[in-house]
């Protein structure tokens, strides 16, 4: 608008412009066939195509651990991203890749990609490969998707806090959980779960107090607290506790003064 170029929310009203080519990208919406006849289109979509079509291509590939996403620069057509692929690009997924750092990389490969593309105008493009392979598709992430359910492999939960907004509860209240690590740990076996900060591991067994290391059976440490999952443990590195700010989770554990047993999820 500040350059004076025409804008306008109405996908239908795009037939008039006179544009040689438009430029898709995570628009989240089917294009219909009379736009795309009047004006063809290509598409910037973050996943390896056929792999993630849909709406949440990158939070997907987190959750189901791929090691691997990238960018394609596809002909939109009626189907969803189904077009077939100008040019495509691969990137590895990290470990500890959130899903703002993971979109940061992609927005600016595919950036670069679109800009060199067309350089030249619509007819640097080339010629479309059509995709090939098994297509999976990406819904978008429902908020009950980001609960951490403690049953679930520390990895899997691990994924999900990467996502942004992972919540748990702590004493009836909500917890927010931004970051965290998943970390192995031994057999489930009873031992005490204390509110106040013990030596390095899960602690010796205490007959005074023992508790079975449910999934969701919290200890203090000295690098934070550490929640039993279903497999191996999460250790938390910073929190969000209800109607607080972020704070890191040591902190956090120390001021909350939980009833022991401690257990999140609850």
């Amino acid at each position: 608008m500040e350059l004076g170029l025409p804008v306008t929310s109405k996908v239908a009203e795009v037939k008039a412009s006179g544009a040689e080519l438009g430029v898709v990208v995570a628009f989240g919406r089917l294009i219909k066939p009379d736009v795309l006849a009047a004006v063809p289109m290509v598409n910037l979509h973050f996943s390896l195509l056929p792999r993630w079509r849909g709406a949440a291509p990158v939070e997907r590939a987190i959750l189901a651990g791929d090691t691997r996403t990238g960018v394609c620069l596809m002909a939109l057509d009626e189907g969803l991203d189904t077009g077939a692929v100008y040019q495509r690009a691969e990137v590895p997924i990290g470990p500890e890749a959130t899903l703002e750092s993971l979109r940061t990389v992609l927005v600016e490969l595919g950036t670069s990609m679109l800009v060199g593309c067309l350089a030249e105008g619509p007819a640097g493009l080339g010629i479309p490969i059509p995709q090939s392979g098994e297509p999976t598709y990406a819904a978008r992430i429902e908020p009950e998707e980001l609960h951490l359910d403690w049953s679930r492999s520390a990895e899997e939960l691990d994924r999900v806090v990467r996502l942004g907004g992972a919540w748990t509860t702590a004493g009836g209240r909500r917890l927010r959980v931004l970051s965290a690590r998943p970390e192995e740990v031994g057999p489930a076996g009873p031992v005490r779960v204390a509110t106040e900060p013990l030596a390095p591991g899960w602690g010796p067994p205490d007959a005074a107090a023992p508790t079975t290391l449910v999934p969701g059976a919290v200890m203090a440490g000295p690098e934070g607290p550490r929640v039993r999952a279903g497999a191996g443990a999460l250790r938390l590195e910073r929190v969000q506790p209800e109607g607080k700010g972020p704070m890191e989770a040591a902190a956090w554990f120390r001021g909350a003064r939980l009833s022991e047993p401690a257990r999140l999820g609850t």
